[in-house]
């Protein structure tokens, strides 16, 4: 069974790959979001080449193959592309077999934990702790991320005392077993974010995302040494050699791989498997609701590290109005604080339609 077609459909911010096979088989996956349009020209001159004819089944080789290919283009464009290939290769082994993705992984359809994702640093700590709080009153929601500092900031709060203020306002409107993680966005030093952690430690937070610029791994290092806090990161890493380096040295508590950022499924298959033999748990990055959080979800219900739950995004047509429209039926329903991935095959999701119609299309083929 050999790749024939290898589409793409995109807008600046999404960009859906289906692939076909010369039997007529189908799989949809996706690349990374944001400036997918440039990704999908990258897809189509870079990956698209090295897979056309080739086999729909063996995504490992093709996985390990184009990066050789284009080996003097290491990095997150390449990486991206690869990934829409690879997840659409998913779905298309999960419908020829009729297992959901997570099957073909060694795992299960079924409920996973999910955390509530803020990604707003606009927002008064009173308001973000109602917010919260009525998320967790209508989905039953027992963990949540907001953000402090500002975004690569060298330091800088987003206003100053908003940090201190967010942490303490949203322990206090809290329950003691409702869990509480933070995400600094790589904005402090080292000195800086032990002390921003020592504050979080005290008021029982338990996650510390990105303290420091995630690219100086010593100076992370320096902070997961010093503090008793889950330390992690890892969200912006496509290379591969790059994992070997933070796990071998523990350079956080936790991985955060991005499955789309990291150029598809069987990339984070490896890294989580790096992990697991560290002892480390993955608890992978996934901050929109493309399908970005359903490939998570999936891998969520198979690898034996799996962390403590599933980053879903809270946010909605205010933040990503491009999350619109994205699918028939969302395959997002939160009920009792747990998504749910269903035993659907491939993906278990089908793509509107509508949205396709008004999207830029382009195809390479073997039939051309």
């Amino acid at each position: 069974m050999k790749i024939a077609d290898i589409e793409t459909f995109t807008n600046e911010f999404v960009c859906f790959v289906k692939v076909t096979t010369d039997e007529g088989s189908v799989g949809w996956g996706q690349v990374a979001p944001y400036f997918a349009d440039i990704t999908a020209q990258v897809l189509h001159r870079q990956v698209a080449p090295y897979a056309l004819g080739k086999s729909a089944i063996d995504i490992e080789d093709l996985m390990e193959t184009i990066p050789e290919k284009e080996h003097k283009f290491p990095g997150s464009y390449l990486r991206r592309a690869m990934g829409g290939l690879d997840t659409a290769l998913w779905d298309l082994r999960g419908r020829i077999e009729e297992k959901p993705v997570c099957a073909l992984i060694g795992g299960a359809p079924g409920p996973f934990r999910a955390y509530a994702s803020s990604m707003k640093r606009d927002i008064t700590p009173k308001d973000e702790a109602a917010r919260l709080s009525a998320l967790r009153d209508e989905y039953g929601f027992d963990a949540f991320k907001f953000r402090i500092g500002a975004e690569c900031g060298r330091g800088a709060d987003e206003w100053p005392g908003r940090s201190e203020e967010i942490v303490q306002m949203m322990r206090g409107a809290m329950p003691d077993d409702v869990a509480l993680l933070v995400d600094a966005n790589s904005c402090y030093a080292p000195a800086q974010a032990i002390e921003i952690g020592k504050l979080l430690q005290d008021n029982g937070i338990g996650h510390f995302e990105e303290p420091c610029p995630y690219w100086e791994y010593q100076q992370t290092k320096q902070v997961t040494d010093a503090l008793t806090i889950d330390v992690t990161g890892g969200e912006q890493d496509c290379e591969l050699q790059n994992w070997r380096q933070m796990i071998d040295m523990k350079i956080v508590d936790i991985v955060q791989p991005d499955i789309c950022y990291l150029g598809g499924l069987t990339r984070t298959l490896k890294v989580a498997e790096m992990a697991d033999l560290a002892g480390l748990p993955c608890t992978p990055h996934c901050a929109n609701l493309s399908m970005v959080t359903l490939f998570t979800m999936h891998l969520l219900r198979a690898i034996p590290n799996a962390g403590k739950y599933l980053e879903f995004s809270i946010e909605r047509e205010d933040y990503y109005p491009w999350q619109d429209d994205l699918f028939v039926e969302s395959p997002y329903d939160i009920v009792d604080g747990n998504a749910t991935v269903t035993d659907a095959p491939g993906w278990g999701v089908e793509i509107n339609p509508t949205w396709l119609e008004t999207a830029s299309h382009q195809i390479s083929s073997t039939r051309n």
